[in-house]
């Protein structure tokens, strides 16, 4: 398979608008709710990447509708039943007031955070203790916010104050408080199934009618979080700890196989596949079930 981005036509909802992996929907007769539709497609440093990753849409829609229904915080999730065709990766959601902050939340130190941490000794102006390495466990999870930039512009790491800036004090007080409270209930569950919980992010928006603070986009799946087998943390050595069940995988063989210039390169066919295997082996780790075919 190779990159496609044209959405598929669904009856009775109009196309709005496309992310990287999901396309948006409308009700063709207006209302309060959108279609979100996640695809198979790839992306890794702000590239979209081909093939795609059979599968990996219905994963994370239903890993995403599963976590949703564990948390007590409300969410954008209608209840409603999407159509039949897209039942596996599709969710009916609430319109709502999105705010332009990620809401990143950090259990470890690695990724950008770390290269960060070397250069400043800080991640998002949160001063860390010296000598850390890549991957080291942190005493409490920190709060590290993003601006989210407009489609096809890079998202920038700010400070708390600036997400003040951005969105005012109350709600800047809502997204962090939150944030760490679904973090540290997430990373309890994850450890009952043997994971870590490295980092994550959230995105949230305030509900049209009541004004009330909810969770949206999608919520702990293998693209917006990084999680490692526990055993192989606590045993290995280096680089061998950090057994990934998430994008982490494509994004190692990228800074391996491509200066991040020019077109990314084509994913070899084992990385798709140790991918969709980490993905689908996460899903049951934390639900319990077998994973959607």
């Amino acid at each position: 398979m190779s990159i496609t981005n044209i959405p598929p036509q669904i009856p009775g909802w109009q196309h709005i608008a496309s992310g990287k992996v999901r396309e948006i929907y409308q009700s063709a007769a207006g209302g309060a709710h959108l279609l979100l539709l996640a695809s198979d497609r790839v992306s890794a440093f702000d590239r979209l990447l081909d093939p795609p990753i059979p599968g990996k849409g219905a994963l994370l829609t239903q890993l995403s509708s599963w976590w949703m229904s564990q948390l007590k915080t409300p969410n954008h999730l209608t209840g409603a039943t999407p159509p039949a065709a897209h039942s596996k990766n599709a969710v009916i959601v609430k319109k709502l007031e999105m705010l332009p902050v990620e809401c990143i939340v950090r259990g470890a130190i690695t990724g950008s955070g770390y290269q960060e941490y070397l250069s400043r000794g800080a991640v998002c102006g949160i001063k860390l203790p010296a000598l850390l390495e890549d991957g080291a466990l942190l005493p409490e999870p920190i709060y590290t916010p993003a601006y989210k930039a407009p489609q096809g512009e890079h998202d920038e790491n700010i400070s708390y104050e600036q997400t003040v800036e951005l969105v005012g004090a109350d709600a800047a007080a809502q997204l962090r408080d939150t944030s760490l409270e679904i973090f540290t209930h997430a990373q309890r569950v994850a450890a009952a199934a043997g994971l870590i919980l490295a980092d994550t992010k959230f995105e949230f928006g305030f509900d049209r009618n009541t004004g009330e603070l909810t969770l949206a986009d999608e919520v702990l799946t293998s693209d917006s979080s990084r999680y490692w087998d526990a055993t192989a943390y606590n045993t290995g050595e280096g680089a061998a700890r950090l057994v990934s069940f998430d994008k982490q995988i494509v994004r190692n063989w990228l800074l391996t196989n491509w200066d991040r210039t020019g077109a990314a390169p084509t994913l070899p066919y084992a990385i798709v596949e140790r991918t969709l295997q980490q993905y689908r082996t996460l899903f049951s780790r934390l639900t319990g079930e077998t994973a959607p075919a």
